[in-house]
């Protein structure tokens, strides 16, 4: 989860004002009345208006809707029980990216993507953890949650700050000039809700070293880290192109991006298909992967002796031999050279195997399942995922021989180990093969009836 989404302003009834974002009066929202009453406002109400609302397994829920007396504005709430709750006005196309982002543990976001859990402040999410299904979670080291009450000094000038009525806000125009007076007037108004979070409780930001304005590094540092000319990743930012985090700060009008941030990403691109692609495709002028330049090598060399060294088909290179019969002649023959080459680019005494293994594993599987329901084992109740029966009707059609030894071997272990009989076995292994591998029935009873043993009561 690359944080991207960009608030506009604070709702006056949040409880985590974000730093300098204007207040927006949000007395039009039924705030206090739960997430349905928050999807209702704009679900269904007009063309281009839309709510919903989820529960968190977090704890507490997030709603967002379209707001009804500015469409192109909307609204994003996030409550927790204990933690309060956090109202941003956005571009209403934008609600709903908050809303996703909101919707696993973060219930906060500064800095540029840094969020925090309720305990624990944690760096964008960059790098995706394919063995939980989650970008990984890299804690922000020595962080320090800086409360409301830490803010507020009592030199502010209240009367100073603004807040503004969601129908005539101007993101542009509506940047607080001193937001500590903005702050303040938000306290005030905070303070009067009943039964408000404590102001030591309302975060504002956070403090960590590593946010410090020394630290950040800027467009060229951060090309660097990535392996890219700073030109390059100027483009990236301007066309919103590979996952590119927020910049933690602007200085000057120049982004600024903390150095683990940065080194997230770039890691993050190692890990890519674009990064995997370019490290096994360095050494390739076609960028192919080693196997593929294998393939393509051991055929160019097959096709330039056919073409070339033959004399018989050399000589087709003179203009009275260009005639169409001849050229499908030996497009035929070059084309006969790659199908009668499909052993030596499929490793079948590795597929063979690797089939055998998850057949067996699906196999006993869906005995669990027959088991679990007290039934006797039929036919019907093997079932073999959609990709492997995919891939059995491939091994079939392309290597029938291969698949013939492996679809026995299948058989007899699964009749060894798992006691189910051959005849039930081929027959899921038939069926599957048709119905979800897409094989021909005809192809299909030509090979099982060569495979399966008969039935010797039959």
């Amino acid at each position: 989860m690359v944080y991207d989404t960009r608030p506009l302003a604070n709702g006056l009834r949040t409880d985590h004002p974000v730093p300098g974002l204007p207040f927006v009066d949000d007395s039009h929202l039924p705030l206090d009345e739960g997430p349905d009453a928050i999807e209702a406002v704009g679900r269904n109400k007009g063309e281009g208006m839309w709510g919903r609302c989820d529960t968190s397994h977090e704890g507490g829920w997030l709603a967002f809707t379209t707001d009804p007396i500015a469409p192109h504005l909307g609204w994003a709430v996030r409550h927790h029980p204990e933690h309060g709750r956090t109202v941003l006005l956005l571009r209403d196309e934008d609600t709903a990216s908050l809303h996703t982002d909101w919707s696993g543990a973060p219930l906060l976001f500064r800095a540029g993507g840094y969020w925090w859990d309720g305990q624990s402040w944690y760096r964008p999410g960059q790098i995706w953890d394919p063995v939980s299904e989650d970008y990984a979670r890299h804690a922000a080291r020595a962080t320090t949650t800086v409360h409301a009450a830490d803010v507020l000094d009592g030199h502010a000038c209240p009367d100073h700050a603004r807040v503004h009525k969601v129908a005539t806000f101007d993101p542009e125009a509506a940047v607080p000039k001193n937001w500590a007076d903005d702050l303040t007037r938000w306290a005030q108004h905070h303070q009067k809700q009943p039964d408000p979070l404590p102001l030591n409780r309302c975060v504002v930001d956070l403090a960590t070293p590593e946010l410090a304005g020394d630290r950040l590094l800027g467009v060229p540092d951060m090309a660097a880290l990535g392996g890219i000319t700073a030109s390059t990743l100027r483009g990236y930012i301007s066309r919103g192109e590979n996952d590119i985090p927020l910049p933690q700060a602007s200085v000057g009008g120049r982004a600024q991006w903390s150095r683990p941030v940065a080194g997230d990403w770039a890691e993050a691109r190692r890990r890519s298909s674009e990064g995997l692609r370019e490290a096994m495709t360095a050494d390739d002028r076609h960028r192919l992967a080693p196997g593929a330049v294998q393939i393509r090598d051991r055929f160019s060399e097959s096709f330039f002796r056919f073409l070339w060294k033959r004399p018989d088909v050399r000589k087709r290179w003179a203009l009275r031999h260009r005639t169409e019969p001849n050229v499908r002649e030996v497009a035929d023959q070059l084309a006969f050279d790659v199908a009668d080459s499909l052993r030596r680019i499929i490793p079948t005494d590795a597929l063979g195997p690797t089939v055998r293994h998850a057949v067996l594993e699906d196999f006993a599987t869906s005995l669990r399942a027959s088991e679990r329901r007290g039934r006797r084992l039929k036919d019907f109740d093997l079932i073999l995922s959609v990709p492997l029966a995919k891939m059995l009707s491939w091994f079939i059609q392309h290597f029938p021989t291969s698949a013939q030894w492996y679809v026995g071997e299948i058989m007899g272990e699964a009749e060894r180990q798992l006691g189910i009989p051959a005849q039930i076995s081929g027959e899921a292994l038939r069926r599957s093969a048709i119905l979800n591998g897409k094989l021909e029935e005809q192809a299909a009873k030509e090979f099982f009836s060569r495979v399966v043993p008969r039935d010797p009561e039959s």
